[in-house]
């Protein structure tokens, strides 16, 4: 099951760069769609509530460009509870991350 989440009025902020999104066997993940490579990027959510980090998907057949520190506006952010051999959490995915023009609020 995915949720879409409203990023109305939060901010996020990219707090670790991109990284191939890795499996088991430490190989780079693939959609099993589109077939194009999985990134992570770590971000905090802000808003007035405080502030979480996440780490957010993305397909993609280059590496994002975005840098640590940078203000990001997440394009159609879902998340996907999970839970596997009595572990569970939040998945969380987005179309891109755009950078978000300097001095502009969310």
């Amino acid at each position: 099951m995915k949720l879409t989440i409203d990023t109305t009025g939060k901010t996020f902020t990219v707090t670790k760069g991109v990284e191939e999104k890795k499996d088991q066997n430490d190989r780079q993940k693939f959609d099993r769609i589109t077939k194009e490579p999985l990134w992570t990027v770590q971000v905090m959510a802000l808003d007035e509530t405080g502030g979480e980090m996440i780490n957010v998907t993305l397909a993609g057949n280059a590496m994002p460009k975005i840098n640590v520190g940078q203000t990001v506006v997440p394009v159609e952010l879902e998340a996907m509870p999970w839970a596997t051999n009595g572990r569970n959490g939040v998945a969380y995915r987005a179309k891109s991350l755009n950078a978000q023009a300097a001095g502009k609020a969310a």
